[in-house]
């Protein structure tokens, strides 16, 4: 089985322009998850998919192989699918990995791909909620799902447990977060970025509900890594914090 992993790269960003390019202990972000991706014994091959000349010179300087894709993109699946498209060769699945998270365990693709056949259109990873802050926090995602796939994705704390007080939910109830690394078929990633946005995705601002929508299955593999995005310049600091052992 052949994979591809793709680490969609834009330069523009709200809260933390150019965060592709910032300086982490001497290497920049994409850089940091380039090579840690390139670690996953499971790919193929990892080229980055950017919408900048800079963040293209860039990676080329560090011997990376790098796409430039439409700057109209409105997801990362949807840049991911350009750039396989572009890279000039076939592959059974594409993975997507998050270019600001510099930190990506190679295992995390690792244990994505093992899920992966040829029934398998769709996978993502989760990881089990271990503290309140986490579970009732609504900027990060939750998964509910029934023998490993996805029945829905949720900023809320689902399922609520009635009767019981909140401090105690953790203690009754599995509740997972979601890993944003994504893994498609390369025929299923052609149809779901072909696909209109949907009610669900607008209401919850998640993309995955598109395809639950659409009828798409998605299968979820538990992971004991947590990610760690960059959003904003203080990010970094955090970050050096927690993984600067590892650099």
């Amino acid at each position: 089985m052949s994979i591809l992993g793709i680490i969609p790269a834009r330069y523009a960003s709200t809260r933390f322009p150019a965060k592709a390019l910032a300086d982490i202990a001497g290497k920049s972000m994409i850089q940091r998850t380039y090579e840690q991706a390139m670690k996953a014994r499971s790919l193929s091959a990892v080229i980055v998919a950017t919408d900048d000349e800079r963040i293209f010179e860039h990676v080329q300087s560090f011997g990376g192989e790098v796409v430039m894709t439409s700057a109209e993109h409105q997801s990362g699946t949807d840049r991911c699918f350009e750039a396989y498209l572009k890279c000039g060769k076939k592959f059974d699945y594409v993975i997507n990995i998050q270019g600001d998270e510099p930190f990506i365990q190679p295992e995390q693709i690792d244990i994505l791909s093992a899920c992966l056949g040829e029934v398998t259109g769709l996978a993502t990873l989760i990881k089990k909620i271990d503290d309140l802050e986490t579970l009732f926090n609504p900027n990060t995602p939750k998964v509910v799902d029934n023998q490993y796939n996805a029945i829905y994705f949720t900023r809320q704390t689902v399922p609520y447990l009635r009767g019981s007080e909140k401090e105690e939910w953790l203690s009754k109830q599995d509740y997972f977060k979601h890993i944003g690394i994504y893994a498609y078929r390369s025929d299923v990633l052609a149809k779901i970025t072909s696909l209109p946005q949907a009610e669900l995705e607008k209401a919850e601002s998640l993309e995955q509900l598109r395809w639950l929508e659409n009828g798409f299955k998605i299968k979820v593999a538990i992971t004991e890594y947590d990610s760690f995005g960059i959003d904003l310049p203080e990010d970094l600091e955090s970050a050096l914090r927690k993984f600067g052992e590892f650099l």
